[in-house]
């Protein structure tokens, strides 16, 4: 998570809402991504996404049911769509989202088989997260 939370940096420094993400399969990361959606002028480019399809392309195969995805922020609906359909075997997050997370819709939105872990280091995310928003405000 250490890792994720400093792609999330990266994001911030573009300018972009601070979210990492990254994929470990056998005990290595195959997939890194960070929010780009202002970069690339693309509204599907959040960091689980990037994350997914680097990991997929790394393994050649569209499945990930033997991978963990780290992320810095619960993911949305579309990201656990994503998460969903790459049948990922574990999905760990750190700052719940109550306002476009998926949890809000239901857990269902996760693949049966994915175990999900969440909370962990979600102080340091979260601050991040608030941060980041506080200084737009301002």
């Amino acid at each position: 998570m250490q890792e994720a939370l400093r792609l999330a940096k990266l994001a911030e420094a573009q300018g972009e809402i601070p979210v990492g993400a990254l994929v470990v399969w056998e005990g290595k990361i195959i997939g890194k991504g960070y929010n780009q959606t202002v970069v690339l002028n693309d509204p599907t480019a959040h960091a689980e996404m990037i994350a997914i399809t680097a990991a997929c392309n790394h393994i050649g195969s569209r499945y990930l049911h033997e991978c963990t995805l780290y992320t810095t922020l619960e993911p949305c609906v579309m990201c656990a769509g994503a998460c969903y359909w790459a049948m990922l075997k574990k999905i760990v997050y750190a700052a719940s989202d109550e306002k476009h997370g998926c949890e809000k819709v239901g857990k269902l939105l996760f693949h049966p088989k994915t175990e999900v872990l969440k909370g962990v280091l979600m102080e340091e995310s979260s601050l991040l997260l608030k941060s980041f928003f506080k200084k737009l405000r301002i």
